[in-house]
C-alpha cells in the first residue's frame, strides 16, 4: 500500500513517514500542494494524508481540486484546527476523515487501516498461495503451520508477489511499488531481498523455487500444482 503524506513541517513529516513506514506502508512525502499534485499525477496512491495548512494553497483547496478531477483515493486530513466548522469544511471538501494535531500514532494507524479497508473492498483480506498464508491486517505470515518472520521490505515484497500471482514483476516495477520516491535503491537491491525471502520461505518448508526468476524479465510465484 502506498501513501502520500503532504506536510510542510519537515520534522513532523519525517517522524510520521518513519512511523508509517514501520507499519509496512510505502510513504512518499510532499512539502506543498503543487508537489503533491505532481506525485499524484505520476503514481497511484492508496491513501492521501493531507495537512490543512500548506505554504502554497491549503489542504481544503487541494482536496477539492482532487475530487473535482475524479481522484477517489481516501483522504485523511491532519490539522490543528479542531472546531466543528473546520471539520465540516474538510469533510465537505471531500475528505474521508480527520485527525487532530498533535497526532496520536495509535489513532492515526487505526484510521489509516479503516480507510484502506473501506477503499480496498476488492482486495482479498487474506492472501494465500498453496500453503503460504499472509494476513495484511496483522502482518502474520506462515507456511503451513510455520510462522515466518520478515523484515518490512521482505513483507512488502511477498505481499506484492501474492497480489500479482503469476504475473511477472520487473525490478523497476517492484522498486516503484515498495520503495518511496525519496529512497529508490539500485536494482540489485531487489535481488538481495528476493534471495533473503527465498531463504526464509525454504526454511519454513517451501520449495526453493517458490519465487521463480523469469530470465531478463523479473519474478513471479511458482504455479500451483493441481491435486486430483
Amino acid at each position: 500500500m502506498r501513501i502520500l503524506l503532504v506536510e510542510d513541517d519537515l520534522s513532523l513529516a519525517e517522524t510520521l513517514a518513519e512511523a508509517i513506514t514501520d507499519q509496512r506502508y510505502v510513504v512518499d512525502v510532499a512539502m506543498d500542494g503543487e508537489s503533491a499534485l505532481n506525485y499524484i499525477e505520476t503514481l497511484n496512491y492508496d491513501l492521501l494524508l493531507l495537512d490543512v495548512m500548506l505554504p502554497d494553497f491549503d489542504g481544503i483547496s487541494l482536496c477539492q481540486k482532487l475530487r473535482a478531477n475524479g481522484y477517489q483515493m481516501p483522504i485523511l486530513m491532519i490539522t490543528a484546527l479542531d472546531t466543528v466548522s473546520d471539520k465540516i469544511m474538510g469533510l465537505d471538501a471531500g475528505a474521508d476523515d480527520y485527525i487532530i494535531k498533535p497526532v496520536d500514532l495509535g489513532e492515526l494507524f487505526a484510521r489509516i487501516r479503516a480507510l484502506l479497508r473501506r477503499g480496498s473492498t476488492s482486495l482479498a483480506p487474506i492472501l494465500e498461495w498453496g500453503d503460504l498464508y499472509l494476513n495484511p491486517s496483522t502482518y502474520e505470515v506462515k507456511y503451513g503451520n510455520t510462522p515466518i518472520h520478515l523484515t518490512p521490505k521482505e513483507y512488502s515484497l511477498l505481499e506484492l508477489l501474492l497480489r500479482n500471482g503469476r504475473r511477472v514483476l520487473s525490478r523497476p516495477f517492484i522498486i516503484e511499488h515498495i520503495w518511496s520516491l525519496q529512497e529508490p535503491p539500485e536494482e540489485d537491491t531487489v535481488k538481495v531481498h528476493i534471495r533473503a525471502l527465498r531463504q526464509k520461505l525454504k526454511a519454513a518448508g517451501a520449495a526453493k523455487d517458490f519465487i521463480e526468476t523469469v530470465h531478463s524479465m523479473g519474478y513471479r510465484l511458482k504455479a500451483l500444482v493441481c491435486q486430483d
